[in-house]
């Protein structure tokens, strides 16, 4: 009896919990349709989404959820972790737990896909009130930036009006509070641009004018967002690849290290897809593997401080790299 109320109570938990799943489809976010091909694919991105973020908080033990997440097809499987990371994150905020289901998740299967865990810390971030945000001591103090990348991806996607269209940027973002140079809203920004792609409907004329649209200081976080997204979800052929190349300008290094990310998060979970290679070819002028070796060759020494300084400077060395390369300067 005990087992059927615990499953019972853990099922009415996902069903108060998960969004409904009307909230992945374009037509009620407003977003731009290119076809029904383009749409049915960030639909199912959100719908798989969705699906970790209910395997997580349905789950009886983080490796139950991990089973479940498995099964899905490589193409999806990352947006399902991403989607986990965020239900974790909620239960993680709850009153009476351990406080300890991301750290466990990442400990475990979640490892190989550390960043994309680490994004859906901040999609919980944004749905849970300030005082129950994580200490950022108990994270990564160089993947932190990920999770600001989260935050801003989910209030461009549920905040449109706001957040893509008026432009609307925090003064300056409270988390974590010592934020000397600014970079906590440039990494907010990383994640609003990875947005676009999806607001845009990976309609490539689409995405580059709302990034042309906003305050030009702005446009080169924006733009490495967009990289990450087009490489890592996919939704553009090699035309439209070579238009988004070109409508990047002077910010191709930030497309090409967004691209550099995203061929890194595939590879480190082994979830690499034609889509990604066809994308890092065209933006990183290079196959994913070296495009991931981009990433990992450029990380920073440490010992980092716990701000996003680290974050930040890994991104410019990458972007920096691609300069030095060539093929993908202006």
């Amino acid at each position: 009896m005990e087992t059927e109320l615990s499953s019972a109570l853990r099922s009415l938990r996902r069903r108060v919990l998960t969004p409904n799943v009307s909230e992945t489809k374009l037509a009620n976010r407003g977003f731009h349709v290119k076809s029904r091909e383009a749409r049915a694919s960030l639909e199912n991105i959100g719908e798989t989404f969705l699906t970790g973020f209910a395997a997580a908080v349905e789950a009886r033990t983080v490796a139950d959820a991990e089973e479940r997440l498995e099964q899905l097809p490589a193409a999806m499987r990352g947006f399902a972790y991403e989607g986990a990371g965020m239900g974790f994150g909620v239960l993680d905020a709850m009153p009476f737990t351990s406080g300890r289901k991301n750290a466990e998740f990442i400990a475990g299967r979640g490892a190989a896909h550390v960043y994309m865990v680490y994004v859906g810390i901040g999609w919980a971030m944004a749905r849970l009130p300030r005082f129950r945000w994580p200490k950022s001591e108990g994270l990564d103090p160089l993947l932190i930036g990920l999770v600001h990348d989260g935050y801003g991806f989910h209030q461009a996607y549920f905040h449109t009006r706001k957040y893509v269209h008026e432009h609307y940027q925090a003064p300056r973002f409270p988390w974590p509070a010592h934020d000397p140079s600014g970079y906590n809203n440039r990494a907010v920004d990383h994640g609003i641009g990875r947005a676009l792609w999806f607001v845009g409907g990976s309609d490539v004329d689409r995405v580059s004018t709302l990034v042309e649209r906003f305050p030009a200081a702005r446009h080169g976080d924006l733009w490495a967002g967009v990289g990450l997204a087009a490489t890592y979800a996919g939704g553009a052929g090699d035309a439209e690849l070579h238009e988004l190349l070109d409508r990047a300008g002077v910010h191709r290094p930030q497309l090409a290290q967004g691209s550099s990310f995203a061929a890194e998060a595939r590879i480190r979970a082994g979830l690499l897809v034609p889509h990604n290679e066809r994308a890092t070819r065209i933006l990183c002028g290079m196959n994913p593997q070296d495009a991931a070796r981009v990433s990992q060759e450029n990380l920073p020494d440490g010992p980092f401080t716990g701000d996003l300084r680290a974050f930040q400077i890994w991104r410019q060395l990458i972007a920096d790299q691609f300069v030095s390369i060539g093929g993908v300067t202006s």
